[in-house]
């Protein structure tokens, strides 16, 4: 499960850049083609957070959905895994969203 490294990287970067702050909220963007899994970030995030400025803060994910692009036929379409065929029974498919992985936003108490 990588979403455990994944999870324990972001309370870290947290907690490093907000000079150990105490933290209301984080706000994330995880999307539907990210190879991440959303349920298992919000498992991990009380796990790795105990004990840190982030504990007790609230987790708040966006889960864009995923879109791509077909090489030969030009059509964009839905996707919800990253095994992508296009209609047009192409493989040639470009992610053009719901890949991203980010920490959009993160309350500071005042």
């Amino acid at each position: 499960m990588h979403e455990l490294a994944i999870t324990q990287n972001i309370v870290d970067t947290i907690v490093e850049r907000t000079d150990s702050a105490e933290i209301l909220a984080v706000h994330m963007r995880i999307g539907k083609v990210a190879g991440v899994v959303p349920d298992a970030v919000r498992f991990c995030f009380d796990l790795v957070a105990q004990g840190s400025p982030v504990a007790g803060a609230r987790l708040e994910i966006d889960e864009p959905p995923g879109r791509a692009r077909c090489r030969t036929c030009a059509d964009e379409f839905a996707v919800e895994d990253l095994a992508v065929l296009c209609s047009c029974g192409s493989t040639e498919v470009a992610v053009i969203g719901g890949d991203e992985l980010s920490v959009t936003a993160v309350e500071v108490a005042a």
